[in-house]
């Protein structure tokens, strides 16, 4: 790095300075002379300035850095020509040049004094006026209106590290003025009318303190930016009406054959001109069609036809009838009291729906009541939102009769349901998992020509999943994929959770497939878990054991379902030594076992045969002091009914019967087998009844064994009493 070093020619300029009292270009002197205590200003510059080739006073320290700087200088006011016949504006001019000087020497002055300490104070301002000079010619020919680094050193006399450093300090200095002009702006828009009032308002809701100040800050800044951007767009139609008038002048001269020597190039940034058709979309929706035009037209034609009139008074007989009205009960029939009201007040519209708005907030079964008796009044007109409206509040509480009731004085009056009304009939038919009617309102929407968004499909997959049909609702789920809409993860659980129940390990691999498709991040602790419970029942035990260590990897704690249906996957296929090792290693890694594993386990080592085993695992359910669950009922029957435990059968059988409502064909049909086998005949055919009257297919091999002769063992009726206990 260059050291701080003048020219000979600089040092002799200094000398005669030293001399002599110094003339100084726009009133220096006068802003030197002001200037006092300069060692108080900016001592955190680290950089230091060099000059070159004088010989003086080495500065105490070397200077390691270079002053760099990459944003744009501006100095507006000084590079803008000045009409040297309007005064005012010399004056103004003026005034900046000299502000900027003032803090351009102040700031040089603390570079220049620790840089030289040992100079005097007529050294220094020698140094200093050479600068001021040197850079009020680069402000008088527009110098500093550059972007980017530092230029080279217009002057021998400066070196390019010293001029860097001025530039540095010179755009330090604009970037302040700049601050203390939006400052000194930002005092008018505080105190500005506008923001007065929001403030007043602010302080009557409540606002005080640290946040009305802050909103006051805020709005006053937004009220500034509005005034700057059009002045800015003042600005800029000013500009390109002076280009457009000087191109006009050019033209006229070229038309008369004169040619100008210099060419003027054009500065304009105006906006381009638009070509062809404006087109814009909102949520999707392509507005520019011509569709939004005949839209935008029915609008206006609803508008002319609307009923602006206000409602008659309601007084004497008609109010006495309106007050009976309000006081009906909900199996009250209204139809009387409308037609009296109706003959005294001769309503219209308005006086319908002004009556319909005071039953709503009074009472809301004769407001139902009401408002469907009026939509076969003549006066009344109804139209499609007050049948959806209707409609969507006895779907919202799932009155299937009252929404088809509503339904066919729509057809009988020739309207067709709109988008709300088949969109609320879809999620009605679906909550109540009638399919067959929210499969035909879904079809019914999308003959309509309506879109169905996210909400419909979500609910009409949800009703294929509550009856029972996953796959229908998987189908429904790809249709919606293929129209770019996105399902939410409660579908995806909710038909992962189908396809577990149902043991359909390919349907379970196939919402595996989307669901990952459709997430980032990795899998809940859920959807192993379902993942672990769909492949145990489909036999299928190694792809449910990946999926329990893959879930552990990513650091989720098994739960005890979770557990036990990996434990019923190795009972399916007899895996005990298994089984053991898992349960062995999960209780190294301090995961317990809980009742639903071990509900399990007693039904594993019941049909082995090992009964003492299996007493053993009940002991320890007893301990946990939980409810055992109502399987361990059906696997003690069964048990104990094998062994021909009359006793403990009979006490297990009676828990069953006793919740039966609970029982599902599955475990009916190895309930009664069970009986049948240990030889309790009358106990297996009174099952078989309660099964029936549920309506339960059995199996053929069920229906073999009860249309079998009944087993003797030696007892009229029916059991075996040798292992009572």
């Amino acid at each position: 790095m260059k050291s701080f070093l003048l020219s000979r020619q600089a040092i002799h300029r200094i000398s005669l300075l030293s001399s002599k009292t110094p003339t100084f270009c726009r009133n220096f002197s006068a802003i030197t002379s002001t200037i006092s205590h300069s060692d108080r200003h900016l001592r955190s510059y680290d950089e230091q300035t060099p000059f070159q080739n004088v010989e003086i006073p080495r500065p105490i320290s070397s200077f390691n850095r270079y002053f760099h700087f990459t944003r744009e200088s501006r100095l507006s006011e000084s590079s803008a020509a000045i009409d040297d016949s309007n005064d005012q504006e010399e004056d103004d001019e003026d005034g900046t040049t000299n502000e900027f000087l003032s803090r351009f020497v102040w700031i040089m002055r603390g570079k220049v004094s620790e840089a030289y300490p040992d100079c005097d104070k007529k050294m220094i301002d020698g140094m200093l006026l050479l600068i001021v000079e040197k850079v009020v010619e680069e402000i008088e020919r527009g110098g500093f209106n550059k972007v980017g680094s530092a230029p080279p050193s217009p002057s021998s006399e400066f070196s390019d590290d010293l001029w860097a450093t001025i530039w540095e300090v010179s755009n330090t200095v604009l970037k302040d003025m700049e601050k203390e002009r939006k400052k000194e702006k930002m005092k008018q828009y505080v105190q500005s009318p506008e923001v007065m009032e929001m403030c007043r308002f602010a302080g009557e809701i409540g606002i005080r303190g640290d946040l009305l100040r802050e909103l006051r800050f805020k709005w006053a800044r937004e009220k500034m930016d509005d005034a700057e951007f059009y002045e800015s767009l003042e600005q800029q139609r000013d500009l390109d009406n002076s280009i457009r008038e000087s191109e006009t002048v050019d033209g006229e001269v070229e038309e008369e054959g004169f040619v100008p020597s210099d060419e003027v190039e054009s500065r304009s940034i105006s906006l381009p001109k638009r070509k062809g058709k404006l087109k814009y979309k909102i949520y999707g929706l392509e507005l520019s069609d011509p569709k939004w035009v005949e839209m935008a037209d029915k609008i206006h034609e609803a508008e002319e036809e609307a009923d602006w009139r206000e409602p008659k008074p309601v007084t004497g007989k008609c109010k006495l009838v309106m007050e009976k009205l309000e006081s009906l009960q909900e199996g009250d029939d209204p139809s009387g009291l409308l037609a009296e009201w109706a003959e005294l007040l001769e309503p219209n519209r308005v006086d319908w729906i002004a009556l319909i708005n005071q039953l709503r907030e009074g009472n809301t079964h004769a407001y139902l009541k009401v408002a469907e008796g009026v939509l076969d009044e003549k006066s009344f007109n109804a139209s499609i939102s007050d049948y959806s409206k209707l409609i969507h509040i006895h779907a919202k509480e799932n009155h299937i009769e009252d929404v088809e009731r509503i339904l066919k004085k729509m057809s009988q009056n020739g309207i067709f349901p709109d988008i709300l009304t088949a969109t609320a009939l879809v999620h009605m038919y679906s909550k109540s998992g009638n399919f067959e009617r929210a499969t035909e309102a879904f079809e019914n929407l999308k003959s309509y020509g309506l879109r169905p968004d996210e909400k419909i499909y979500e609910a009409m997959i949800l009703g294929y999943v509550n009856a029972g049909k996953p796959k229908l609702g998987e189908r429904l789920m790809k249709e919606m994929q293929a129209k770019e809409l996105k399902a939410s993860e409660e579908v995806y659980m909710a038909l992962l959770r189908a396809y577990a129940q149902m043991g359909d390990a390919n349907g379970a691999a196939g919402i595996s497939s989307s669901m990952q498709y459709a997430s980032d991040g990795p899998l809940s602790f859920e959807a192993y878990s379902l993942f672990v419970e769909a492949y145990g029942k489909a036999g299928q035990v190694d792809k449910a054991k990946s999926n329990f260590d893959e879930m552990r990897k990513l650091g989720h704690k098994p739960d005890d379902k979770c557990i036990a249906n990996l434990v019923r996957a190795y009972k399916g296929e007899n895996s005990l030594d298994k089984a053991l090792r898992l349960l062995l290693q999960l209780e190294k890694d301090g995961i317990e076992i809980g009742v639903i594993t071990y509900t399990v386990l007693v039904d594993w080592m019941a049909n082995l045969g090992l009964i003492e085993e299996a007493e053993q695992l009940l002991v320890k359910i007893s301990q946990l002091g939980e409810a055992p669950p109502f399987e361990l009922q059906v696997s003690l029957c069964c048990m104990y009914s094998g062994v021909r435990n009359e006793k403990k059968t009979l006490q297990a059988l009676g828990v069953l019967e006793a919740k039966r409502d609970q029982m599902g064909p599955n475990e009916f049909d190895k309930v009664i087998s069970a009986l049948k086998r240990g030889g309790f005949e009358k106990d297996a055919r009174r099952m078989y009844k309660y099964m029936e009257a549920r309506k339960f297919l059995p199996s053929q091999r069920l229906q073999m064994d009860m249309v079998a002769p009944p087993r003797a063992f030696g007892s009229g009726s029916g059991r075996v009493r040798r292992f009572n206990s």
